[in-house]
């Protein structure tokens, strides 16, 4: 495994040098680590693992500028060019699945597939107050981090997670609190003013997992995204929240497996 800094990006390369490559997307409150406990189901691939800018060790733009879902593509394009890599397979968590599918929209030849958990084509209406509050709430400090932390963990994991995985629940808390306050706030901004991507133009291979009960990608939500995007095939998780590849790791996998081996 190399871990290298990318035009500003931690980023870890890993996997087989000679597969096709895979760039795997976190969301809000992620890192590099939200797809360690699925590797296994992505032996055959490159994998590229940023920290998005201004989450976990990669730190906010240096130009200054705003963090957004367009900014996201723009680094991710940018990422790839400097691995000199043309094509990849995408596999994204929340939010990273709105830049994933905006990336497939902008630049559609260098999408080969998405795999996407907990998706949402943006934030419902509704919960945008809520996301800028939060962002407004975590300038607060390591406090106030800590308070959204716990409020995620109890909010964002199944009923069955709770009790029976705890180690689950402080990875999921250890992984928020790691993020530095401003760059999370600003993390909450650029997903409270997301929009949707055209998914009707997404022409590739599309995997949707969520869980049963995940309160940010509810099953019927996704089921519309499934509706917008032609062929693409939707896997909902018994028992399982918003934190798929932390929560049900193995089921993540099998899916997994089974989409890139009918790619095959």
């Amino acid at each position: 495994m190399t871990t290298q800094v990318l035009n500003g990006l931690a980023v870890e390369v890993d996997g087989d040098d000679d597969g096709e490559a895979l760039l795997c997307i976190h969301g809000l409150g992620g890192s590099s680590n939200n797809w360690t406990p699925i590797l296994p189901a992505l032996g055959g691939f490159r994998r590229i693992r940023p920290d998005l800018p201004g989450s976990a060790r990669s730190p906010l733009p240096a130009d200054g500028r705003a963090l957004s879902i367009d900014s996201y593509v723009d680094a991710m394009l940018r990422l790839l060019s400097s691995l000199d890599i043309a094509s990849v397979h995408v596999t994204a968590h929340s939010m990273g699945t709105i830049v994933a599918q905006h990336l497939a929209v902008r630049s559609p030849g260098t999408v080969k597939s998405l795999a996407l958990f907990g998706p949402l084509a943006a934030p419902p209406d509704a919960a945008r107050p809520n996301i800028a509050a939060r962002a407004n709430a975590a300038r607060g400090g390591a406090a106030a981090m800590q308070e959204i932390a716990d409020a995620i963990v109890k909010a964002a994991t199944s009923t069955q997670t709770k009790e029976q995985q705890p180690a689950v629940l402080a990875l999921v808390r250890e992984s928020v609190m790691r993020q530095s306050p401003e760059g999370y706030a600003q993390s909450c901004a650029a997903l409270a003013d997301a929009q949707s991507a055209a998914l009707e133009r997404l022409n590739m291979p599309t995997l949707l997992v969520t869980g049963d009960q995940d309160g940010v990608a509810p099953v019927a939500n996704v089921q519309a995204m499934q509706a917008r995007i032609a062929g693409s095939r939707l896997v909902v998780l018994d028992g399982c929240g918003h934190w798929t590849t932390f929560e049900q790791p193995q089921r993540c996998m099998q899916a997994l497996e089974a989409f890139y081996a009918a790619l095959r």
